[in-house]
């Protein structure tokens, strides 16, 4: 779902971007020297200025450079400065948002990641039910009455990511990878041939919690709670909110755990960051990474010659033949701030005109959520993506639904203990039982 940089390191960013930029106010926010008045640019926007620039704040740090080479497009295009503040590397979002709130500093535009950050924010959401891209996207997020009140960017896919020069220079069939069977037979197949294909280990994964948390806690524990299923069966998800799991399924879930990390890197495993994993993969160094399509920007920076795609988790004995695709969190306009009409001027410029589709498909690298989109992927693990999307093989993003903060402050570090093998399947099974028994009773 998302690059992370270092916890400490980013940690220090969000204090430093709170106070920086231009003509910065007691407040925290800039100001931008456009005359307050309505402006309309060559292409027709039309935004309603105040005299400010809107701020944003972006959970996605890897298309940081991309939104804001849009944001200095659209502020030529119509007078309007918008500041984009990005968060990433295991920084507890929702944990810098309430401090943004509690200051008076709150941005006019903040990423939330599902129900559980909903239910935390939804007092502070604007109501967007009557924007024009609502009518063009199945994918915006509504309250609790229905009302449009998150703005999609982006739907997002994961799996288990290969590189397909090593699968096929292996013999493997990547259309093999559709059961724990066909996985371990090509982990196996792929460790006798490590060192004439060049790899240090079959997988790159990362399961240290204090930084990792959302791709295990997450991410990989979502297969558990929507793979193989129908979109919108929310059998195991809701047995997690009243604190239960299922113990067959999750027994399942833990042998491909097990699987997964014994035939990891084992440094990268349990110590390594986000970026250690990446570059890791990135540089020929495995058959597979625990990411989905969010990396494909990251990819020319490493200089990826080879061709790669998505199969999926499949973690159970039965085919499990989609991966899991969603939103993988929506932009909410913050109803108390000063710039309402012009973040919804901006949100539409980003959702329906042809240079905001070029930013989110081609330069994000990401699908869009939206049916007017005419802009078709061109990056790798998007195309690859897209394959499962038309042909209609997804599972939905469940795990957004957990409460707030369980994977970071229980489910994250069971994951752990699990790759430092200082607890067995049984252990897994039992200790992932009681930290959400335990987190749900709170």
């Amino acid at each position: 779902m998302r690059k992370h940089l270092w916890v400490l390191a980013m940690a220090a960013a969000v204090l430093s971007l709170a106070g920086c930029g231009k003509s910065t106010q007691s407040d925290g926010t800039e100001t931008s020297n456009v005359n307050k008045e309505s402006v309309e640019g060559k292409g027709g926007a039309q935004t309603n200025l105040d005299g400010k620039a809107i701020r944003i704040v972006n959970g996605k740090i890897e298309i940081d450079e991309p939104l804001k080479a849009f944001a200095k497009k659209y502020q030529e295009k119509t007078g309007q400065e918008v500041v984009i503040e990005s968060l990433g590397g295991g920084v507890d979002i929702n944990g810098t948002m309430k401090g943004y709130l509690a200051a008076g500093n709150m941005p006019d535009l903040f990423v939330f990641g599902g129900e559980g950050d909903y239910q935390t924010w939804k007092d502070y959401m604007t109501d967007l039910s009557g924007e024009e891209w609502t009518s063009n996207t199945e994918f915006g997020f509504k309250s609790e009455d229905g009302k449009t009140v998150g703005f999609p960017y982006a739907v997002e896919g994961y799996g288990i990511t290969y590189n397909k020069n090593v699968l096929e220079a292996a013999g493997v069939d990547p259309a093999t990878l559709t059961t724990y069977d066909g996985f371990k037979k090509a982990f196996e197949t792929i460790d006798t041939k490590k060192e004439e294909l060049g790899l240090t280990s079959v997988c790159s994964v990362a399961a240290e919690s204090g930084q990792m948390y959302w791709s295990t806690g997450n991410h990989l524990f979502g297969y558990y709670l929507s793979g193989g299923l129908k979109r919108g069966d929310t059998t195991y998800i809701d047995l997690l909110k009243s604190g239960k799991t299922d113990t067959e399924r999750l027994g399942q879930f833990a042998d491909f755990m097990k699987l997964l990390f014994d035939y990891s890197d084992k440094n990268t495993l349990i110590s390594g960051t986000y970026d250690d994993q990446l570059a890791l993969w990135a540089q020929g160094k495995t058959a597979f990474i625990t990411q989905g399509n969010w990396i494909d920007p990251s990819l020319p920076d490493y200089d990826v010659k080879f061709d790669c795609g998505i199969a999926p988790l499949a973690f159970t004995k039965e085919e499990m033949k989609g991966v899991l695709a969603d939103c993988p969190s929506w932009w909410a306009v913050y109803n108390k701030g000063t710039n309402i009409n012009a973040c919804k001027a901006f949100l539409k410029e980003l959702a329906l005109s042809e240079e905001g589709q070029e930013c989110l498909v081609s330069d994000c690298g990401m699908i869009s959520p939206y049916t007017t989109c005419k802009v078709n992927p061109k990056t790798p693990l998007a195309i690859s993506l897209k394959t499962y999307v038309d042909a209609g093989s997804t599972y939905s993003w469940e795990w957004t639904k957990m409460p707030e903060g369980i994977s970071m402050n229980a489910t994250g570090a069971v994951f752990e203990l699990y790759a430092k093998g200082e607890i067995d399947k049984e252990g897994f099974v039992n200790m992932m039982q009681t930290a959400i028994a335990d987190y749900v009773k709170k």
